[in-house]
Formats: structure tokens, C-alpha cells, sequence
């Protein structure tokens, strides 16, 4: 090996991260720009990020896992309202939970000790370390049949429906009510399901609806056939990553920036810890695109990189 090519691989010394008080969190995520492992992947994902959000960058948003039940929810409504998202893929789990927020039923933090029989007998739902009480769901349901029996029209694709939907709530920290609100649209390619699915089925037993599962992919496509440059935010992986990936499979682009958050591992094969540079050769992501994987957990890492993101760019 050539001596220029050794130095070029040892450009880049460690540099030893210095934390002090009173610190910004952009101010410790700079410092973490020196050192290596998820520290450093983080401060990258910084980087890209605000970059992604400063160009002329059509911003696509994946959202799985149950972040909303965790907490995240405020701060994805917060990035659409404040434009930082132009599209939104999730699953509608997350937006079931989203729904149970607007309507004042809260989520709760469990306890240390938990015997699963017991909360079934108590009508208390676990989600990890997250308690909802089972007689959520029922004012759910309600509000869903509610909602959807006010449908005006028989046929209605699945971003129509969560943007119906979202109209009709009340609560200007939920997701849904705030992509209606600034016309964001919002994707949910696994809608059936949830319990969002169950009840348009419930629904459908009786009265006359149609949610044309393919309906949203001729306008999805067109988003990613019109964007001048993309950017993905991949919260997670499963549905939403594959399909903002797959749709740009189809059109002459690729993206231009990809960020994921995940705790997944790609020895798997499976999609949530595949690599980014893997969807370099499926044509995905371009060639030169900036990307960055960050490990760990995403209630952890994503508000780190919005916190950081928001002070350098000063909004």
C-alpha cells in the first residue's frame, strides 16, 4: 500500500469529546463529531440532516414502532407543522395511538414490577414498559364509527381516509390533525393492520365503504418522480422504510440523503436492520448520497438530532 493511501486512511485523528456546563444539546452533539461508534454516527446524522432540511429537498418521513405510545408523538407533529416534513409514512399503529392521545385517554408508565395475567384480568394493555387501560379502545371505536359515518363518499383511498380523519380531531398535538392542518399527506400502506383497520371493517359490515389499497400509490410516485432532490428520515424500519424506498424503485431518482434510526442488526436479512449502502445496489439511495445508519434507541437518538437540528438552525 502506498504511503499517501495510509495517510489518507489516518487523516482523522479521535478527538476526545470535552462536555461542560451549561451546554447546548447542538454544542455536545458537535463534540461527539470527533469520536467514533454511535457517538460519531449520531453527530453525522446531525449534519446530513440539517443539510437534508436546508436544500431544496422533498423530506420523506418513515414512522414505525410504537413511538407515539413512548412519547414521540409532539415532537413528529412539531416537524410537520414546522415544515420539516413533506411526507409521512407509518403504520397505523402509531396512529391508532395518536387517535387515543387527541381524545384525552392517556398512556401510562408502567410499573417496575409487572405480572402480565394480572393486567389482563385488570384490563390493562402493556406495551413494553407503557400501560393503556383496555376502555380506551371503546371510546376509540366510538370516535371511529363516528367518524367514519359521516363518510361522504363509498370509495376512498387510505391517505384520504387518515386525512378525513385527521380533519375531525380536535387536538393540534396529534400527528393526523397536524398533516391535515398543513396539507401534509400521510401514507399508511399497512392501514388493515390496526385497530384503525378492524374498525373500518367493522364498518364495512354494514355500510357501504371502499379503501382502494392502491389508490395512493399513482400519487406517492408522482411525489417522488417531481422531487428535485429526496431525503429520508427512517424511524425504524418494516412498512414505511420499504415503501419510501421501493416507490422510488420506478422513476429516474434515487434519494439523496437517508438517515435511519434503528436497533436492528442486518445479519437477519431482514429490512429493518438492512444497511443503507444495501439499498445502494437496488438503486434507492444514489451512489454519492449522504447516509448515515445510527444504533440505538430511537426515543433516545431522534429527539437528540431534532434538539440539535432546531438550535443549529435556530428554529
Amino acid at each position: 500500500m502506498h504511503s499517501n493511501e495510509i495517510q489518507n486512511k489516518l487523516k482523522n485523528p479521535i478527538r476526545h469529546a470535552k462536555i461542560t456546563s451549561n451546554m447546548s444539546v447542538d454544542q455536545l452533539v458537535r463534540e461527539f463529531d470527533g469520536c467514533a461508534f454511535g457517538a460519531g454516527r449520531l453527530a453525522e446524522a446531525v449534519d446530513i440532516y440539517c443539510e437534508m432540511l436546508t436544500e431544496n429537498t422533498t423530506k420523506f418521513f418513515g414512522l414505525a414502532g410504537a413511538m407515539v405510545p413512548a412519547g414521540m408523538r409532539s415532537i413528529v407533529a412539531d416537524l410537520i407543522r414546522d415544515g420539516y416534513i413533506d411526507v409521512l409514512v407509518t403504520t397505523g399503529a402509531n396512529m391508532v395511538h395518536d387517535i387515543v392521545e387527541s381524545l384525552e385517554l392517556h398512556h401510562y408508565k408502567g410499573t417496575d414490577v409487572t405480572n402480565d395475567v394480572e393486567l389482563k384480568n385488570e384490563e390493562i394493555n402493556r406495551i413494553y414498559d407503557v400501560f393503556l387501560p383496555e376502555h380506551h379502545f371503546t371510546n376509540f371505536e366510538e370516535k371511529m364509527q363516528l367518524i367514519l359515518g359521516k363518510l361522504s363518499k363509498d370509495t376512498i383511498s387510505i391517505r384520504e381516509l387518515l386525512t378525513y380523519i385527521g380533519k375531525r380531531l380536535e387536538d393540534d398535538n396529534s400527528i393526523l390533525k397536524s398533516a391535515a392542518d398543513m396539507e401534509v399527506p400521510v401514507y399508511c400502506p399497512a392501514i388493515q393492520d390496526s385497530i384503525i383497520g378492524l374498525q373500518a371493517w367493522l364498518y364495512k359490515e354494514s355500510n357501504p365503504i371502499n379503501v382502494d389499497a392502491f389508490a395512493d400509490m399513482h400519487e406517492f410516485i408522482d411525489i417522488c418522480f417531481e422531487a428535485e432532490k429526496a431525503g429520508a428520515m427512517l424511524i425504524g424500519g418494516g412498512v414505511p422504510k420499504n415503501y419510501i424506498f421501493q416507490s422510488m424503485l420506478v422513476t429516474p431518482g434515487e434519494f439523496d440523503y437517508a438517515i435511519q434510526l434503528t436497533m436492528d442488526t442486518p445479519e437477519t436479512g431482514g429490512l429493518s436492520g438492512a444497511t443503507l449502502d444495501e439499498a445502494r445496489s437496488w438503486g434507492k439511495v444514489g451512489e454519492t448520497a449522504r447516509s448515515v445508519t445510527v444504533y440505538g434507541d430511537a426515543t433516545i437518538t431522534l429527539p437528540i438530532i431534532v434538539a440539535a437540528m432546531r438550535s443549529r438552525l435556530n428554529y
